[in-house]
């Protein structure tokens, strides 16, 4: 549920939406690198909670000024305000997007096909050229595939290093496909439907790069079931099970961005407790 909002971040929600109702505003439970000050079905405010991400702030909103002048058959949230600095915080109204996420491991194929479709099949147009990364396998040791060989595998316990090792070499086998729009985080809160269960919008676009499709594919299963993914080709399927398989594509998004791990221990523990979970 939401939470109420300190009285800190509803003086900046407010000085950029002077005439939002305050008394409706909460707080939106998840965000890694911003508070969200909800005012249902007015806008959300985003905040961000540390100086490395108001420094992000204003690509994140290119971002999703792009994504959302390429007709996607959903709504995306769209800037309502420029971003605004606060201090070291950095914030920016957005649109509302109505409807609400699907519980874990709730999800209907026909409904996460088309989105996938929908995905799979946007123009990448210049904008989304000019702020989308194209992660790399090998870039000067900071590639994907160069991050998991030399800093992942070599940091876990003796009893996965083989069997990691081959499941990456299963996904590099696989050809190349030609990059997509992949959204980054299908899953959680960000897919809303409607009350009538149809897709209304698709929310945060901060980890959208431009790779392979199937990597979206592996984000809905691993969240709402595999059993979602009947509906898609048998080769997205496999490809998206194989990008998961090595150490769990929700954890990708942070070998993806070309730069090192700042905190490469806290990732290895979080990558083993998905290991010994899944078995």
């Amino acid at each position: 549920m939401p939470q109420p909002v300190p009285a800190d971040l509803l003086e900046i929600a407010e000085a950029l939406l002077p005439d939002a109702p305050l008394g409706s505003a909460r707080l939106a439970e998840h965000g890694n690198m911003h508070h969200v000050v909800l005012f249902p079905g007015v806008a959300a405010v985003r905040i961000s909670k540390r100086p490395m991400h108001a420094a992000e702030l204003p690509r994140r909103v290119e971002i999703l000024r792009a994504v959302a002048a390429a007709g996607l058959p959903f709504a995306v949230p769209e800037p309502l305000t420029a971003v605004t600095t606060f201090g070291e915080r950095a914030a920016v109204a957005m649109s509302w997007i109505d409807g609400e996420g699907l519980p874990e491991g709730v999800g209907d194929p026909a409904a996460f096909g088309p989105l996938l479709e929908a995905l799979r099949e946007v123009e990448i147009s210049p904008a989304l050229e000019a702020v989308l990364r194209r992660p790399r396998r090998y870039a000067d040791g900071l590639g994907w595939a160069d991050i998991l060989n030399d800093e992942i595998v070599p940091r876990l316990p003796t009893k996965w290093r083989d069997e990691v090792r081959q499941r990456l070499d299963t996904l590099l086998a696989l050809e190349e496909v030609p990059a997509r729009l992949v959204h980054g985080d299908l899953g959680a809160g960000n897919v809303h439907f409607g009350e009538d269960g149809k897709l209304t919008g698709v929310l945060d676009w901060d980890m959208a790069i431009l790779s392979d499709p199937a990597i979206d594919a592996a984000l809905v299963a691993t969240w709402h079931g595999w059993d979602v993914l009947r509906a898609t080709e048998e080769e997205t399927y496999q490809r998206a099970w194989a990008w998961n398989d090595v150490i769990g594509v929700g954890h990708l998004h942070a070998v993806f961005t070309g730069k090192p791990l700042s905190r490469v221990d806290g990732f290895v523990r979080s990558v083993v407790a998905w290991l010994e979970e899944r078995g």
